[in-house]
């Protein structure tokens, strides 16, 4: 077991893996009571070694790995890498590349929705992952033998792994699909915390824009207290509180007091004061330029046996190709299909579109049909009378 927690020998190791084809990276981190995530390892499986980098060794320059990171001759192979790159956005101001994401690759090659490392390692390499550790304090030194075991399990079974599904994705001609998923999961943008557009991520049913408006200066608000305190932003607020106040627009200490968990000592101090200007700054905001409600499908009554069937033909779509089902299209995607021909979602472009977009507007224009036969389902093309061609 490596475990490097000096400047000059984690510069030497990285010196080492710079002729590497591709290297398997994977971290552990602390997120419970941060906003930001506490990183506190880094484990990097090159070619001919692998070690752990302890981020949190005193006086430590991660430069080099940083370098190694950049480096656009060496592919970065993750397992669900999301979590991952946004700790090197942070810490390096951009995402790292090139990047290959085992678990997307799997998600193409037909493992199923989100398949987990220690199922796909096991299926491709047959070795058994020891998660034990899993939920380890990856903050307190010493870290003990059983926990640096763990960490590198990781990357030393990823390589393989990385190597058996390549394979399967460039004999599949599917290389594309999966460059598609990683020109999204490597922008900037993915990991940018603007406070401004923090009210997208909150799921709440009203249609008023005057309350959209008040919700979006709330959120952007605890987004910024949220990162100037690192906490985590539901113990700033949580987001039912804050659908309370857009909803309830309290114009003063005593009134936002009896939001339901706020004690009147926060609503008068420092807290309450931001709140309340978020408020006053969301009523101020012109009836005209106040944030539209995110766009939900308008549904005519009866189109729910329509929705049924596009989701039968997308299950059916799927196991035949041998493709994850969410990575296709959502129950919201087949709904906006099901109201919309030229509905704004990926299922009706590029390779989702060839897949099933088509035949899912097909389906629903009378243009197809489904049947079953020696228990299976089978797609019967329709005559435009609706009999079958």
């Amino acid at each position: 077991m490596t475990l490097i927690a000096d400047s000059t020998e984690l510069a030497a190791f990285c010196d080492r893996q710079a002729t590497a084809e591709y290297i398997a990276v994977d971290t552990e981190f602390l997120r419970d009571t941060t906003y930001w995530p506490q990183l506190c390892l880094v484990q990097v499986g090159g070619p001919d070694e692998v070690a752990a980098i302890d981020t949190l060794a005193p006086d430590i320059d991660l430069s080099p790995l940083f370098a190694l990171m950049d480096n656009p001759k060496i592919l970065k192979v993750f397992h669900s890498a999301r979590q991952d790159l946004e700790i090197f956005f942070n810490l390096m101001g951009h995402v790292p590349g090139p990047i290959f994401d085992t678990q997307v690759a799997a998600m193409v090659c037909g493992f199923g929705d989100s398949v987990g490392y220690d199922t796909m390692v096991r299926k491709l390499t047959g070795a058994q992952i020891d998660k034990s550790s899993r939920f380890a304090d990856w903050s307190r030194r010493p870290l003990s033998d059983k926990q640096l075991n763990y960490a590198l399990s990781d990357v030393i079974h990823l390589r393989p792994a990385f190597e058996k599904l390549k394979r399967r994705v460039d004999n599949s001609n599917r290389a594309e699909w999966v460059n598609e998923e990683m020109a999204i999961l490597t922008s900037d943008d993915t990991y940018r915390m603007d406070p401004e557009t923090a009210w997208g991520r909150l799921k709440t049913r009203s249609n008023d824009p005057r309350y959209f408006a008040i919700l979006k200066e709330l959120a952007a608000w605890r987004e910024r207290e949220a990162q100037r305190r690192n906490t985590p932003r539901n113990r700033v607020l949580r987001d039912e509180q804050l659908f309370d106040i857009a909803a309830h627009r309290p114009t003063n200490a005593d009134a936002l007091g009896r939001t339901r968990g706020l004690s009147r000592d926060v609503a008068n101090g420092r807290i309450g004061q931001g709140i309340l200007t978020a408020i006053e700054q969301g009523l101020a905001i012109p009836k005209a330029d106040c944030p539209s409600p995110p766009r939900k499908p308008d549904l005519p009554n009866g189109l729910g046996p329509v929705i049924d069937l596009l989701k039968v033909l997308l299950k059916m779509k799927c196991e035949k190709h041998e493709v994850a089902q969410k990575l296709i299209a959502n129950a919201a995607d087949l709904e906006f299909i099901a109201a919309d021909d030229n509905a704004p979602v990926p299922a009706l472009s590029g390779w989702r579109r060839e897949l099933f977009g088509d035949d899912a507007l097909a389906l629903k224009n009378g243009q197809l049909a489904l049947t079953t036969r020696n228990r299976k389902i089978k797609i019967v093309p329709l005559a435009s009378n609706g009999e079958a061609a």
